[in-house]
């Protein structure tokens, strides 16, 4: 069954291999070989770890690191990716709705990436031009996993509501205004405390801050969610115990991670 809907597509993948696992995909040429073995690297990820990912997350920033090199590099990986795997381009861009429109068409048409992320700080009309696109998804920074998400994202304002609270108004308004663009959040494991995910609606979720960052999966447990949410890994798979291979590594993350 083909999906119509990123959602769909989402969900039937992480039924296919029975894991919500999302293999982030970060190169450091440093760790890597230099930026020349990268590709090979990067080749060796995907190859030896898609059977057991939900989605790949390629970081934008890691990537426009290395220069146009790197550009040529994220889109020949894109090239070879898996069509049957979900790939969210974790770019949380955020400008004014002319300039969103050419980010849109870069990653949507382009680079034709299923879902991407991005920072919602202008408002609606700044996302807007990602919402009409049949069969995608964008993801929200609701709750990231960083200290500083106490600085906005968790402050609560006077009617007792949290500022990434509005942030999923935006989400729900285009959901009523039946936009075409599935419109999930970004919700990190270290910051998700359990007065915050009891105000998470039921939207695909894209989680960081396992493994590396310390994110505790238990958070997670009883919260009898239907949306397909996706836990990113990335350090944990590409550079930790490198005495095993990525295979391995994927197996076992997706392992502590299966539906």
């Amino acid at each position: 069954m083909s999906a119509t809907h990123y959602r769909e597509k989402l969900a039937q993948r992480i039924a296919a291999v029975g894991s919500r696992l999302c293999v982030g995909i970060d190169p450091r040429p440093e760790l890597s070989g230099g930026v020349d073995a990268v590709p090979e690297f990067l080749k060796r990820v995907v190859g030896e770890t898609w059977e057991y990912a939900a989605a790949f997350k390629p970081n934008m920033a890691y990537f426009e690191a290395m220069g146009l090199r790197g550009i040529e590099i994220l889109q020949e990986m894109l090239a070879g990716m898996p069509d049957e795997v979900p790939v969210i381009l974790d770019a949380k861009r955020s400008d004014i709705g002319e300039t969103q429109k050419y980010y849109a068409k870069s990653y949507f048409e382009n680079w034709n990436v299923d879902a991407v992320t991005l920072n919602p700080f202008l408002g609606y009309d700044s996302i807007e031009p990602f919402l009409d696109w049949e069969g995608k998804g964008i993801y929200l920074l609701a709750v990231t996993s960083n200290p500083g998400s106490q600085d906005f994202q968790r402050q609560k304002l006077a009617d007792g509501r949290f500022v990434f609270e509005l942030v999923q108004e935006l989400g729900k308004r285009a959901c009523q205004e039946g936009r075409a663009t599935d419109v999930g959040y970004v919700v990190g494991l270290t910051n998700a405390s359990e007065e915050v995910l009891d105000r998470i609606i039921d939207s695909p979720l894209l989680i960081p801050g396992l493994g590396a960052q310390g994110g505790d999966l238990a958070s997670l447990q009883g919260r009898n969610r239907t949306a397909p949410d996706v836990v990113n890994v990335s350090r944990g798979i590409t550079y930790k115990d490198m005495d095993k291979s990525f295979a391995e590594k994927a197996k076992e993350w997706a392992g502590q991670l299966a539906v």
